[in-house]
């Protein structure tokens, strides 16, 4: 792990202070984010933003909950991405991986034309933890799935976790 996530998982941490759900949904999140990216081969640089978009993917959750009175994908899809340049501005992230991060956040509800492997992965990893969290029956994880899954990895992942 590098030094720019260390700090970011401490910022992180500290912003859910108090929120022991969220905190463990973004770390487990990350952690199956980097499993499945390092299974899939990423180059190291498509890696480390990969794993800074899971850290921060829910980042928009307060503010949505503030705003509107919900955690709804579309409002975290709205809200994340400003909040996250101006931490991974601060955190002395380059410009391009805070727009790519930015996309993912605005992205990372959105399930149809996910084209590029960063955003899939990120995608999987996010419904490998929303699956035991929100207790998913065996069903609606395998049209899930079906629809959705596209890395091997990620799929053997889905596959012996749940074990449909």
């Amino acid at each position: 792990m590098n030094k720019k996530h260390i700090a970011l998982l401490q910022e992180m941490i500290a912003y859910y202070r108090g929120d022991a759900k969220r905190i463990q949904h973004l770390l487990k999140v990350y952690d199956f984010a980097s499993l499945i990216g390092r299974l899939e081969n990423l180059p190291e640089d498509q890696l480390l933003l990969l794993e800074t978009a899971a850290i921060v993917h829910d980042i928009g959750i307060k503010r949505s909950e503030e705003k509107y009175g919900s955690a709804a994908g579309k409002y975290q899809e709205m809200e994340g991405p400003a909040i996250s340049r101006e931490m991974l501005t601060r955190l002395g992230y380059a410009t391009p991986v805070i727009e790519r991060v930015s996309y993912l956040i605005a992205h990372h509800h959105t399930y149809e034309n996910i084209q590029e492997i960063d955003y899939q992965i990120l995608v999987e990893a996010d419904f490998l933890v929303n699956a035991y969290e929100d207790a998913l029956s065996a069903k609606g994880i395998q049209a899930f799935a079906e629809k959705i899954f596209r890395t091997k990895s990620g799929q053997c992942l889905l596959q012996t976790i749940y074990n449909y």
